[in-house]
């Protein structure tokens, strides 16, 4: 199938020619904060689109709290106060900072969507993501029929445009960590389907990384191939640097950016989302993103798939995702009665997720192997380790791992971390 949006045309050429995109979480209270970021990311040294992050308010919907930090104090804002700002506004930007070479993606991060994607519409946005489940369960207590619901006549809004946005799946990003592989790939490409359902046709599934580079190439591989075997719309992968508890110090952050740029190239994504090293602090400057996607577009440049390269593991992850992706199937007529009935019936469970609408059951743990695995299934069809329950201090050790990896190989290596 022919692209036709600009997002999806701008990733399958630079694929094409060899050279991975690379995208900031960005986001600022003000007009001439948002324009400067995006003008800045445009002229950086590597492929990128641009990001406008939307602010806590407005994912939230509360306008009214959105217009009064925008008058008071948009410096203080954590991301950009879309529906505040309004459509005209919002619209000139685009115009002003957008294009085919440098498209723009809207990150938003609500359960309840449609008033977003109907402003998005009217301004042009040429991109936007989440999911029905990805943006119900982690970001609040809204229940999930009710999030599929909004999703589903937000997703028909974007399908009728002219030319319907590029909309990617946030399900490989569950949580950002302690979510075994084969469910973030089950994730990404049940909420791609819905997306497909709905009658989008510009589609990528993204995949945050975790914590084994070997197993992260298992899950790039699975994820391809049952997104290649369940849709039949134009999509792409994209990774996401790692998003959990982030290195303290600044060579621990930039190796861990390093490894996710390396891991992309790999893992044959085509477009990667960085992380700064700020991020885990405060709100990264616009400098500091350019820092970053600079960086990591350097590493991947000089990465190749030579004899050192890593190996992924085999350990059957397509196998299972695939396992789950057809239990929840079973659930429903449509996809979003799947999704609300697998999590009903505890098929789908995402561990450590404390939304009532999650069975809670099933647990995840690192072995020792350093890999992601299930200590415990709950209602799903996954093999689990059966390991003990975790405690609060063991909980608190899994979700440091990387942090603590990162930071002491660079105490370890100062100079060769550094590079």
């Amino acid at each position: 199938m022919t692209a036709t949006d600009r997002f999806t045309g701008f990733v399958d050429r630079a694929h094409a020619a060899g050279r991975l995109v690379v995208q900031p979480r960005m986001g600022f209270g003000e007009l001439h904060r948002m324009r400067a970021g995006l003008a800045a990311v445009r002229e950086a040294d590597a492929t990128t689109v641009g990001t406008v992050t939307l602010d806590s308010y407005t994912r939230c919907l509360d306008d009214e709290t959105a217009r009064r930090a925008l008058r008071d104090d948009p410096a203080g804002l954590n991301g950009f106060p879309l529906l505040a700002h309004g459509v005209p506004a919002v619209r000139t930007l685009l115009q002003d900072c957008s294009s085919a070479a440098f498209p723009v993606q809207v990150r938003h991060g609500t359960p309840r969507p449609l008033r977003l994607f109907r402003a998005m519409a009217e301004a042009g946005v040429d991109a936007t993501e989440g999911g029905p489940v990805s943006y119900c369960l982690p970001y609040g207590r809204v229940p999930l029929a009710r999030a599929v619901a909004e999703w589903s006549a937000g997703c028909e809004l974007l399908a009728a445009q002219p030319v319907p946005p590029h909309i990617e799946t946030f399900g490989g990003c569950m949580l950002g960590q302690l979510c075994p592989p084969s469910l973030l790939v089950a994730l990404a490409v049940l909420e791609g389907m819905f997306f497909q359902e709905h009658g989008l046709r510009g589609i990528s599934l993204s995949y945050a990384q975790q914590i084994h580079q070997g197993q992260d190439l298992e899950a790039l591989a699975a994820l391809r191939r049952l997104a290649g075997e369940r849709l039949s719309t134009t999509h792409h992968i994209v990774l996401y640097t790692f998003m959990g508890v982030f290195p303290r110090t600044e060579g621990g952050s930039r190796r861990l950016l390093a490894e996710s740029a390396r891991l992309a190239v790999h893992g044959g994504a085509e477009r990667l989302v960085v992380k700064t090293p700020a991020e885990a602090h405060r709100i990264p400057t616009v400098e500091e993103n350019v820092a970053a996607l600079e960086y990591a577009a350097s590493v991947a440049a000089t990465t190749s798939d030579g004899a050192d390269a890593p190996r992924a593991t085999s350990s059957g992850l397509y196998e299972e995702a695939r396992t789950l992706v057809d239990a929840a199937l079973e659930t429903g007529r449509t996809l979003g009665d799947c999704l609300v009935g697998a999590f009903a019936r505890g098929v789908l469970d995402v561990p450590f997720c404390l939304h009532p609408d999650n069975a809670n059951r099933a647990r995840a743990t690192i072995d020792a192997r350093s890999m992601l695995g299930w200590s415990q299934a709950g209602g799903m069809p996954v093999t689990a380790g059966g390991a003990a329950p975790v405690t609060a201090r063991h909980l608190t050790e899994l979700l440091t791992f990387n942090r603590r990896r990162f930071d002491r190989d660079v105490r370890r290596h100062p100079l060769r971390s550094a590079s």
